[in-house]
């Protein structure tokens, strides 16, 4: 019982984790949907609508199965929706997100504090997360179910850096508002960062320790 209601707290925070920058992409739909004024901030947007709306999209589905994706006991009872959701929801979901971030970055007219540091950190994410996805499809169709889940754990947890961005940057927003270009990179970075450590530290201390030969294999 303690066990299910820590799954249900973990999956709440995260669904938080998650709403917080969803807010903002509903909102950037909303301008898209009425045909809001063009503003040097939604320009890009309005003539290309198409990515960053499978952006969010893909981000909100993503985010939200993703929660329930990683609850043992959930899995436990339920493994043919975790396969189902994994296959047709997640994956999908997942690459998407990915896919047209780096779209994203390589063809949107970027506000100028977004310099080149940061187009380059994009760059390393939208690749890595998709690269973790494909490797967790690899390790499944070998049936190196820890595998499997380190790398799903891994790609998650860089999506959810929009998510924890909010939490590295409002602060400083509030505190002295707009940010230097330097400073945005940090905030942004940080974001990413503290996602890839805490998800290797799950992976080490849940799945690793459980799997001597991955151990080794990862080592």
């Amino acid at each position: 019982m303690k066990n299910t209601r820590r799954e249900w707290l973990i999956a709440a925070g995260l669904i938080v984790l998650a709403l917080i920058p969803s807010l903002a992409g509903a909102v950037r739909v909303g301008e898209i949907a009425t045909d809001a004024p063009v503003t040097p901030e939604n320009a890009r947007f309005i003539e290309m609508p198409l990515p960053v709306i499978l952006h969010i999209v893909g981000a909100l589905v993503y985010s939200l199965v993703g929660a329930f994706q990683f609850l043992p006991g959930l899995r436990r009872r339920h493994i043919g929706w975790h396969r189902f959701a994994g296959r047709y929801l997640l994956v999908p979901a997942g690459l998407i997100v990915a896919l047209s971030g780096l779209w994203m970055t390589a063809f949107y007219d970027v506000p100028p504090v977004d310099g080149l540091a940061l187009q380059i950190s994009r760059y390393l994410v939208g690749v890595l997360m998709a690269a973790s996805i494909v490797l967790a499809l690899v390790a499944v169709a070998r049936r190196d179910i820890p595998h499997h889940a380190a790398w799903m754990i891994r790609a998650y947890a860089l999506a959810m850096g929009a998510g924890t961005q909010v939490l590295t940057s409002a602060p400083f927003a509030i505190l002295f508002g707009t940010p230097s270009e330097f400073w945005r990179v940090v905030q942004m970075d940080a974001g990413w960062l503290i996602n890839i450590v805490v998800a290797e530290i799950i992976i080490r201390r849940t799945i690793l320790r459980k799997s001597p030969v991955v151990v080794a294999v990862a080592a």
